[in-house]
């Protein structure tokens, strides 16, 4: 069984991990996302901005990771077209969302209703990846191991730039 990985995880936790499965990295970070929009709902107006920057931060980089990684070689493997076509429609969209929610605050006007929509649209992604895309290519000719260590590495990465710029904002 892999070790549980968050998005908010140092380096040197994730360097410890010996093999992780790209499918099951991907459902984790599913479901702490999907705990992130729970508690966004739940918060006062105060906390919503916090939980919004974890949620949009986790959003970028697992899609870059979907894209760049699991959609082509579920693509190269099994041929399938339509279903990584429309899952890359998907993540356009969001992607879209992520770019005008970044513009705003949690405060603002709309902020709420715009990530709620966000986080329907996205709700919708993941039961249609768990239900049908990782279901029919799970058992395809892919190295899920393999995947699974490029993925942490690209969330290593993006951890890393997103907290410098951060750092140089604060400055």
């Amino acid at each position: 069984m892999a070790k549980k990985h968050t998005f908010d995880q140092d380096e040197d936790d994730m360097q410890e991990q010996e093999s992780v499965n790209a499918l099951e990295l991907l459902k984790e970070d599913h479901r702490e996302v999907e705990q992130l929009f729970t508690s966004f709902e739940e918060a006062d107006g105060r906390s919503r901005q916090g939980i919004a920057d974890k949620v949009l931060k986790a959003l970028e980089i697992h899609t870059k990771i979907e894209e760049s990684l699991v959609y082509p070689a579920i693509r190269e493997a099994t041929g399938e077209e339509d279903m990584v076509d429309e899952a890359n429609e998907e993540h356009h969209v969001v992607g879209l969302l992520i770019k005008e929610l970044h513009k705003m605050k949690a405060s603002a006007k709309g902020y709420k209703t715009k990530f709620k929509v966000l986080s329907e649209l996205v709700k919708h992604h993941i039961e249609e990846e768990e239900k049908e895309m990782f279901p029919e290519t799970e058992q395809a000719d892919i190295d899920w191991e393999e995947l699974g260590q490029e993925a942490m590495s690209i969330k290593e990465r993006m951890a890393k730039q997103k907290s410098s710029r951060n750092q140089r904002r604060a400055a």
